[in-house]
């Protein structure tokens, strides 16, 4: 469905609604998970087990409520997973969204890491486990395989088969791969998460690494952890439209920016990453096809790449939002969702070394399968193309190109399965590439091979050290050997200094990300530049409308496609009958009564930008490309903001909390204390300490900021308010009727009299001076509706202070 980010009111304030804790629950012990697809034939390590909530800070967000099954189950899709000493242990990154009833959005970022067991119960459970495993598997026996009634079914099937752990040969030896507890140690997974309003997804990332990295090196941070989840959970705000901001981790601060209101909305997910797992080429034709609300099923082992392609290709529609079912992860349990007769964007994860060619999948005439692993796609047989397909990507691999990424990546993408070609032989091959690629790439700090077999020769022979220390005497310089030194040193001198590279980059991708956006929103502006002369508003309000809305034709479809390119129409005919199409024309309709939804404002703004400034062809039907005429603009603007931290949230602090509290074993991430996280900054003394002195700070921030621009910037300011006052000047009183001129000079002099009446309490020794001031203003305004007299009355009171005075007091009557 569409989506806005979160909701007003209070949601507006937080940077993070909840933190969560997910893992295994030791009370209640290993327990299967046979909604995930548990196979019993595989080792009890590769098998999936129910994960639960462990914790959650606070317990609840009244604009949010907290959705526990709906976030264990996102947290970890495929349950609790187990691994000993033997086995890679990385941590993991891999983001969610929860879409509500009303269409708004929730974003959920997951740190998921290993720790070790050290419950005996829990491993002794395990052992048991293993035990049967292999009583049961002593002797192989043969299995035979049962046809499914439903294709889900075939593809569940299909991906167990494809897991080598599945097969009874795969065990033969107990001790290849087992589990034994006199001689392993055990590990489960556990999820940190951070559940926020908008998608600020590197952010989240580098809170949550710091977070568990706290309780793994030595010495612990000066700080409980409490503090730190408390700082981003009620004193980091969301930064304003337009705005950067930058609140602390644990070891780093971090910085994040915002999109002005006339700017595309926020996207922190990588483009660049999405067109280099599919290449250029295939994510235009998945993205056509996303545009014309086919089904799109997503496949890759890896949950983060299901949610960037996912979310990259939404991301792309604008003005437009996907309408329909939309689950860039799709849990084990909801498998059967596939099988819906409707449109859908759904990702489903896969498993090691799973040979594609033998998945069974939705015998759907509309289906568009992404295999993101192995960088290919499976298009329906006969769709349009979009619109100036080929300029279209040649802009954007120039793009690409600019920011140093290639763009001849993806195979080509095809209608039905090839039997020459084999997925996985390509993923293979793909892997060695993309092995070499990243050996030779000096940002990895690596050196290509060549320059370092020179620079080992150099520095294992010292004929030649002496040779060049001639050399450089004698004034002659070994340009390409000091080139190479200077490589070196200056590799070497960058890894003290991982977060100004890590900023760096982070400025890189949302620069790239901005003018791939760019390229893309322009042909929507260039295709539907005059869309609003064909929109129908026959309605004279909005509840007419909303009650004949299924009888009205909202939009001239015809009269729309007859002043089109005729390359265009293939497209633009279907393209115009979507729902996301009917969606976007509703509501510049209900434009007219209601402010304009967020996207819309956008696009109107552009379309009349472009038509200012005569950038569309002046033929209408002419199908001539053309560019984006904004890359730099919009670069540029981010660039500024990213440079510039316009405000910097509270620096974490203690709490509130007893002595012993805050403790934990090193390795070992503890339940936090909920009293202390459950309790927001109206109890906390430290913050009202501090918020005043923070915001003096922040005001000089932003007059020091103010002064320092230079004259061009101010003068562009000035024209800016210049212009908005023009838009919001008040009416003349010339413009004005008598009537709304008495009317306005009366709640004027009734306003007066009620301040003087407050002076004449307070201050008697003035009242003489007021007296006189009221029989003046009484004489001006005596045109006035109404009697409007001063009154003495005939018993004169003494003032306030005992001193004789004169008491006025007014008569008003209309």
């Amino acid at each position: 469905m569409s989506g806005s980010y979160g909701a007003s009111g209070p949601a507006a304030c937080h940077f993070a609604h909840y933190f969560v804790i997910c893992g295994i629950d030791t009370e209640s012990g290993l327990e299967s998970d046979e909604l995930a697809g548990e196979n019993f034939e595989q080792s009890p390590l590769k098998r999936t087990f129910k994960s639960k909530v462990l914790a959650h800070y606070p317990e609840n967000v009244e604009w949010n409520p907290f959705d526990q099954d709906a976030v264990n189950m996102l947290c970890m899709p495929k349950g609790l997973s187990f691994r000993t000493q033997a086995d890679q242990r990385l941590p993991q990154f891999h983001s969610f969204i929860i879409t509500k009833e009303d269409g708004s959005r929730t974003y959920g970022f997951v740190h998921t890491f290993y720790e070790e067991v050290t419950s005996p119960q829990i491993c002794s459970a395990m052992q048991t486990l293993y035990q049967m495993h292999n009583a049961e598997h002593a002797t192989p026996q043969p299995t035979s395989s049962s046809s499914s009634s439903s294709s889900m079914d075939s593809l569940a099937s299909s991906l167990d088969e494809a897991d080598p752990s599945s097969s009874s040969a795969s065990f033969s030896s107990p001790a290849v791969g087992g589990y034994d507890l006199s001689r392993d140690t055990l590990y489960v997974t556990k999820a940190l998460c951070l559940i926020t309003p908008m998608p600020f997804m590197h952010a989240c990332r580098q809170f949550l690494s710091q977070l568990h990295r706290a309780v793994t090196v030595v010495p612990a941070p000066p700080l409980p952890l409490e503090s730190y989840v408390y700082n981003i959970l009620y004193e980091v705000p969301l930064p304003a439209p337009g705005r950067t901001l930058k609140f602390h981790g644990v070891f780093e601060p971090i910085v994040c920016q915002r999109p002005g209101l006339g700017e595309l909305q926020l996207a922190d997910f990588p483009l660049s990453e999405a067109f280099s797992l599919l290449g250029v080429e295939n994510l235009v034709q998945v993205f056509t096809c996303t545009l014309l609300e086919m089904q799109i099923l997503l496949f890759s082992q890896d949950y983060q790449r299901l949610m960037t392609v996912a979310e990259g290709i939404t991301t792309l529609l604008f003005p437009f939002q996907w309408q329909h079912v939309y689950v860039p992860i799709l849990p084990a349990s909801l498998f059967h969702f596939l099988d819906a007769p409707v449109p859908y964007l759904m990702g489903l994860q896969s498993k090691e070394d799973t040979d594609c060619s033998k998945l069974e999948l939705p015998q759907e005439a509309n289906l568009c399968f992404v295999d993101i692993d192995n960088r290919y796609i499976e298009l329906p047989e006969d769709f349009p193309q979009f619109p100036n397909k080929t300029e279209f990507i040649q802009e954007l691999s120039e793009v690409l190109l600019s920011f140093g990424i290639s763009s001849n990546m993806g195979a080509p993408p095809r209608t039905h399965r090839s039997p020459v070609s084999n997925p996985c032989t390509l993923s293979r091959e793909r892997k060695a590439m993309a092995l070499q690629q990243l050996e030779d790439d000096g940002r990895n700090g690596n050196l290509a091979g060549e320059e370092l077999a020179v620079l080992e020769l150099l520095q294992g022979n010292t004929t030649l050290e002496r040779l060049q220390a001639l050399t450089k005497r004698t004034g002659v310089t070994v340009a390409c050997v000091d080139a190479l030194r200077a490589r070196v040193k200056s590799q070497l001198t960058d890894k003290p200094g991982a977060q100004t590279v890590a900023e760096d980059e982070e400025l890189r991708n949302a620069k790239l990300n901005v003018q791939l956006r760019e390229v893309f929103a322009s042909r929507f502006i260039t295709m539907f530049a005059d869309y609003e002369a064909f929109v129908i508003q026959s309605a004279p309000d909005l509840e007419t409308w909303l009650t004949n809305r299924e009888q009205m034709h909202n939009f001239d479809k015809a009269s729309f496609l007859s002043d089109q390119p005729e390359p265009y129409l293939p497209f633009l005919s279907h393209f115009i009958e979507t729902q996301m199409f009917a969606t976007f024309i509703d509501n510049k309709i209900m434009s007219q009564w209601e402010e304009k939804e967020p996207l819309l404002r956008v696009f109107d703004a552009r379309i009349d930008k472009a038509h200012l400034y005569n950038v569309r062809a002046p033929s209408l039907r002419s199908s001539s490309y053309q560019r984006c005429s904004v890359l730099k603009e919009s670069a540029l603007a981010i660039e500024q903001r990213l440079m510039k931290v316009d405000h910097t949230a509270i620096h974490p602090h203690l709490l509130d909390m007893k002595i012993g509290q805050g403790k934990y074993e090193q390795g070992f991430f503890p339940k936090l204390q909920a009293d202390v996280l459950n309790t927001g900054t109206a109890n906390n003394k430290w913050f009202q300490r501090t918020a005043t002195t923070q915001r003096k700070q922040d005001q000089h921030r932003q007059q020091t900021a103010h002064l320092s621009l230079d004259n061009n910037l101010k003068e562009r300011y000035m024209q800016e308010a210049r212009s908005l006052g023009k838009n919001l000047r008040q009416p003349k009183l010339s413009d004005l009727s008598p009537a709304v001129i008495a009317q306005t000079n009366w709640k004027f002099v009734e306003g007066l009299l009620k301040e003087c009446r407050h002076h004449l309490i307070t201050d008697g020794t003035h009242s003489h001076l007021l007296s006189i001031f009221l029989v003046v203003l009484c004489s001006v305004y005596s045109d006035l509706p109404g009697e409007v007299s001063p009154v003495v009355p005939s018993s004169a009171l003494s003032g306030p202070g005992g001193e004789g005075g004169t008491a006025v007091a007014c008569r008003v009557t209309k």
